[in-house]
């Protein structure tokens, strides 16, 4: 499963930032909309794609999923079976990324709760 402690990279975590500033959603919580946002669409992570998790908001797993720490575990499983650990946090990572491109330049809550 996913370690105890992650993070994401740092063009992600500074595009979780300002969406917080402008529509003041969290940054876990644009996080976890932003991760199934990319499994809908059918996004698939390749290894070959891992990225430095370089950015400095580590926080605990149970922090960034919540209560969807078993499903998004459950479907991280189901899509890439042989990851584990560090790997399967970097599948996680990518999916953010990938699902945060279509949530990043709204401007308020109203037109962010639109997209979705």
């Amino acid at each position: 499963m996913l370690p105890n402690r992650m993070q994401l990279t740092k063009t992600v975590e500074e595009q979780l930032k300002r969406l917080k500033t402008f529509t003041d959603v969290t940054p876990n919580i644009a996080a976890r909309i932003a991760f199934f946002r990319s499994v809908e669409t059918g996004f698939i992570y390749t290894p070959n794609d891992e990225k430095k998790l370089d950015g400095s908001l580590v926080l605990d797993k149970i922090t960034w999923l919540g209560e969807t720490q078993l499903i998004t575990e459950q479907v991280l499983k189901l899509k890439y079976p042989d990851l584990q650990g560090k790997a399967l946090q970097s599948a996680w990572a990518a999916h953010v990324e990938d699902g945060i491109a279509g949530l990043r330049n709204h401007k308020s809550l109203l037109e962010f709760s639109r997209s979705l």
